[in-house]
């Protein structure tokens, strides 16, 4: 049996918003030969999770020092059995059939790396909003993403925290970035230098805009921050497409 690990870091749980990201997850139609996991981190000492979500053999749940998201989601990816890793952050919802979805991609293309989907942003009072220049589906070729985010102001052409990745390339490239706030960006950045992704056109996620979530905060859009974030990230792609030159 094949297994899609989802990884989700927690900070400071919101009940509601844990669980409708759980509910998402049980829905989800498997392929066959395919079964999913949810490694749950939790960032710091709190033990709300078990507190908030039913037992369930999928769902597996542990607890790091406080040390931010990057450092979460890493030592999530150590504890994941999974060929495949996604994302899922904890205040968003996957839509039916995206797991099916992802896998189907990279079965469908070997040389496919990691997939990205479209996302509707959820609204408070539910509603939804689209992103209206996506890309074609299809592959995505290195570079791309890379080169797009450098020319559109550092404004990625896909939504980061959408991807589902090769495990074995996620832990070439370090894991998640440790850079505050975009470390799901650094990862998909690097990923797309030095590999071939692919675009879904249906929804595979509703990202959920909300006051409380962290790119809501006013730390997350510091400029002095906001670019030394950006800085290292393109330092690091152009380093990377060099060294993919060179070999």
């Amino acid at each position: 049996m094949s297994v899609i690990s989802i990884i989700t870091p927690v900070y400071k749980p919101v009940p509601e918003q844990l669980m409708a990201a759980y509910r998402s997850l049980k829905e989800q139609q498997m392929p066959e030969g395919w079964s999913w996991e949810w490694v749950v981190q939790e960032d710091g000492e709190m033990g709300d999770v078990r507190s908030i979500l039913p037992q369930d053999e999928r769902v597996s749940i542990s607890r790091n020092r406080h040390g931010g998201v990057a450092i979460t989601r890493n030592l999530g990816l150590a504890r994941a059995r999974g060929s495949l890793i996604k994302n899922l952050d904890q205040d968003d919802i996957l839509t039916p059939g995206v797991l099916a979805r992802d896998i189907r991609a990279m079965a469908d293309n070997p040389d496919v790396q990691w997939v990205t989907s479209r996302v509707l942003d959820l609204l408070p009072d539910g509603s939804t909003v689209g992103f209206e220049n996506d890309p074609p589906e299809g592959p995505l070729a290195p570079g791309f993403v890379f080169n797009h985010w450098r020319e559109h102001n550092y404004r990625l052409p896909v939504h980061p925290t959408t991807i589902c990745i090769r495990r074995d390339l996620l832990v070439a490239l370090g894991g998640w970035m440790s850079v505050p706030g975009s470390d799901d960006t650094g990862m998909l950045i690097a990923a797309s230098v030095v590999s071939t992704g692919y675009f879904v056109g249906e929804v595979g996620l509703l990202y959920r805009k909300w006051p409380g979530q962290v790119t809501a905060s006013a730390a997350h859009t510091e400029p002095v921050e906001w670019k030394l974030r950006m800085s290292l990230i393109e330092e690091r792609g152009l380093a990377l497409g060099a060294v993919q030159r060179q070999r």
